[in-house]
């Protein structure tokens, strides 16, 4: 398929409203999704989940978007007002939020992801889109849009799904396609208990991003048939796309792994295991995730911070940081810092050790600790001489231990839940 003129697409990106969808709980992530929805979880030293989508928008030039939200959305809704409000009115370009509608006959919340943009339908249609890309706020990844808006023009399709390579041992947890030669899709499964195998790779599936692009009259028509529909989930990987591809429609895949566009990185960091290893990624030497390019850069609220200071004791002093990152306003005294990521504001006391920690943001980390395999949550304050990650028995019993090995801990969990007062870089 030959690439899309610049024109072409840019026409497409103006004619598009992407719909953001971030009322995702995560409850997987556990604890980390108790006070904030998923996209608002940090990730990377100083943004939150939704900055990549929303990023990938901006650097795409789709400059019409919607975020709809839904569960514990406050600290969301805050981030957004306040690190995402540059857009121009006046050129027609916009930012908006959009809570959970509760219809007057339905007491319900969303029942799924095609029930949520159904429930503001009429918010949508009054923006009067061509094409309608849907998104899902919760995964780390750069790509451009511009570029499926392209093959979705060109196929002449009614939806298209973006698409990528994963391991088969974890395509149970995606809606699972096959393609023919042209790639049109053929088959789609959503979480399947036996995923299928690329027919060229037995050890790879092919799953679908959560991503969507629908023409917005065949869209409208679709979500009004669905809304019907008794045991519907009203959920677009589970219903509208298998019900699309069970009835002929046009219903194309875009492989993000085929595209060459410097984007073939995806990561849904839906557990506490992905999640630590996703940012821990950042601190390799070749990390597969580029912060550093200009040429896509990831936007965020951007706070004024002063820049992170290392102190080094002495003579004697031990202080020295390993393949590890902080962020602004950080502090660390004179301490061990190994494959580990300091969220903003954070402060490391004298003579701590840490090896593959996420600090998150407005931790304090009292002198003498020692923590292995940790996540903080926002505005731990963690007593003098802690020791976390040594002993698994005692970690289980005192924090939340993954199945890989990670510990969890939040400010309940070190009796200080109401001690907490968050700085204006970050809430909840």
């Amino acid at each position: 398929m030959s690439a899309p003129s610049a024109r072409f697409v840019s026409r497409l990106t103006r004619s598009t409203l992407a719909l953001i969808l971030a009322g995702g709980r995560g409850s997987r992530l556990k604890m980390l999704s108790d006070w904030r929805a998923k996209p608002a979880v940090p990730f990377g030293g100083k943004f939150r989940i939704v900055d990549f989508t929303l990023s990938n928008c901006l650097n795409s030039g789709i400059l019409r978007i919607s975020v709809l939200t839904q569960y514990k959305s406050h600290s969301l809704i805050r981030h957004i007002m306040e690190g995402w409000n540059s857009l121009r009115g006046e050129h027609g370009e916009f930012i908006e939020l959009i809570p959970a509608q509760q219809w007057l006959e339905d007491d319900s919340w969303y029942q799924g992801t095609a029930d949520a943009v159904y429930q503001s339908l009429d918010i949508v249609q009054s923006h009067d889109p061509e094409l309608v890309l849907i998104l899902a706020g919760d995964h780390i990844y750069k790509m451009d849009y511009g570029e499926m808006l392209g093959a979705h023009e060109e196929a002449d399709a009614d939806v298209t799904v973006a698409c990528n390579q994963v391991p088969i041992e974890s395509a149970g947890e995606f809606g699972v396609m096959e393609i023919d030669g042209d790639e049109r899709i053929i088959g789609f499964e959503e979480k399947p208990e036996a995923p299928k195998p690329l027919p060229q790779d037995a050890s790879l599936a092919l799953v679908s991003m959560g991503i969507y692009v629908f023409d917005a009259e065949y869209l409208a028509e679709h979500l009004h048939r669905d809304s019907v529909v008794p045991d519907s989930s009203h959920d677009f990987g589970k219903d509208i796309v298998p019900y699309a591809v069970r009835n002929g429609h046009r219903v194309q895949a875009y492989p993000l792994n085929s595209r060459g566009c410097g984007a073939d990185y995806w990561r849904d960091v839906g557990t506490i295991d992905a999640y630590y290893e996703a940012n821990l990624e950042l601190t390799k030497p070749n990390s597969p995730l580029d912060l550093y390019d200009s040429k896509w850069p990831i936007y965020t609220y951007q706070p004024q911070l002063p820049p992170a200071k290392f102190m080094h004791h002495g003579a004697e002093g031990g202080g020295r940081m390993n393949d590890s990152m902080a962020s602004g306003g950080c502090v660390v005294e004179n301490s061990a810092i190994n494959n580990s990521l300091l969220f903003s504001n954070a402060k490391v006391g004298n003579r701590c050790h840490l090896d593959g920690v996420l600090v998150l943001p407005d931790c304090t980390i009292g002198r003498g600790s020692r923590l292995i395999r940790t996540i903080l949550d926002n505005g731990c304050q963690v007593p003098p001489g802690t020791v976390i990650g040594e002993n698994p028995e005692l970690d289980a019993s005192l924090y939340h231990r993954s199945e890989g090995g990670v510990v969890v801990v939040n400010r309940a969990m070190l009796g200080q839940e109401r001690q907490y007062q968050p700085s204006m870089v970050f809430s909840s």
